[in-house]
């Protein structure tokens, strides 16, 4: 596994949650309801749902016998599987998300040209101003790097993304939720424990703590009431992060400077608890990203379905 291929959105309004992700930094792909990032390519599908939620989630693989494993630890599991040559699907019940392992090329992105600091002692950048004073384009997100997901029972999702799909976990908040990674990137998915199956947010890659600056400043200017936590730091994760609401209610982060785990046996998975489950400095989250204000109208539509 090395990288989430993509996803594809529900949600009971199309039309505004697509112009709210071109506005985000998307790229829209033909006439249809799909986006693109500038690394990842096409990453986003927005399909028409009675309620909001994710619908489907790629994970990228580099051959068939990856798709072997990946049906055989599922199938261990007692979870129905779909067989095809380039891929393998199955559905998680407490998350009610349609996983698909697919044969995938990896990503090979230009890399970003680093901000130069001027630091005490160090003075790097001398008579110019910082780069990022002269960046006037718009923020294009370089990837989809992860998903956060409401299971109606955690325990048996994170079984289902470990032992079933192979996932590895990078940190676990007791009770509440795990950290899993599909690639180098700290994390891909997070499952948490929820008393409705809905998609927490999505986020989204950029090149540094300006990017993420910049991306909702714009964002905001467009319309103010998108703002819901940020800008802060994450200590799980380490990554900078914004968080903004899309006209369905779903949450959509830009993220910077996640951290990368290339060896497992120098990664130790941590235990979170209090407030550094959420968060290292910034403001602190709003009641709304802790429980989202739709969850009880959520609970009543998953219900009603």
């Amino acid at each position: 596994m090395h990288r989430l291929t993509g996803i594809t959105l529900g949600v009971p309004d199309v039309a505004s949650a697509a112009a709210y992700y071109t506005d985000f930094g998307l790229i829209p792909v033909g006439r249809t309801q799909r986006f693109a990032t500038t690394d990842g390519g096409e990453q986003l599908a927005i399909r028409h749902a009675a309620r909001r939620r994710l619908l489907d989630l790629g994970i990228g693989v580099d051959d068939p016998d990856d798709l072997d494993r990946a049906a055989a630890g599922l199938r261990r599991l007692g979870v129905a599987v779909e067989r095809s040559g380039t891929s393998v699907a199955a559905t998680d019940p407490g998350t009610e998300v349609r996983v698909r392992v697919e044969l995938a090329p990896r990503i090979a992105p230009e890399p970003a040209t680093g901000p130069v600091y001027n630091q005490p002692g160090d003075a790097a950048r001398l008579n110019e101003r910082a780069d990022a004073i002269h960046r006037n384009e718009r923020v294009r997100p370089r990837k989809l790097g992860h998903v956060v997901l409401g299971s109606t029972d955690q325990e048996a999702s994170q079984r289902f993304f470990t032992d079933g799909l192979g996932l590895k976990i990078s940190d676990t908040v007791p009770g509440a939720a795990a950290f899993l990674r599909c690639s180098t990137d700290h994390h891909n998915v997070l499952v948490q424990r929820s008393p409705v199956s809905f998609l927490h947010h999505t986020s989204w890659q950029v090149d540094d703590v300006d990017e993420v600056g910049r991306g909702a400043t714009a964002m905001l200017e467009a319309d103010p009431s998108r703002h819901v936590w940020g800008l802060g730091r994450h200590a799980i994760g380490s990554n900078f992060f914004w968080y903004l609401k899309d006209p369905a209610g779903n949450f959509s982060e830009y993220y910077a400077d996640l951290d990368c785990i290339v060896d497992d046996a120098l990664w130790t998975p941590g235990v979170w608890e209090d407030a550094r489950s959420l968060y290292q400095w910034g403001p602190p989250p709003p009641p709304s990203f802790l429980a989202p204000d739709d969850l009880a109208a959520l609970m009543t539509g998953a219900h009603s379905a």
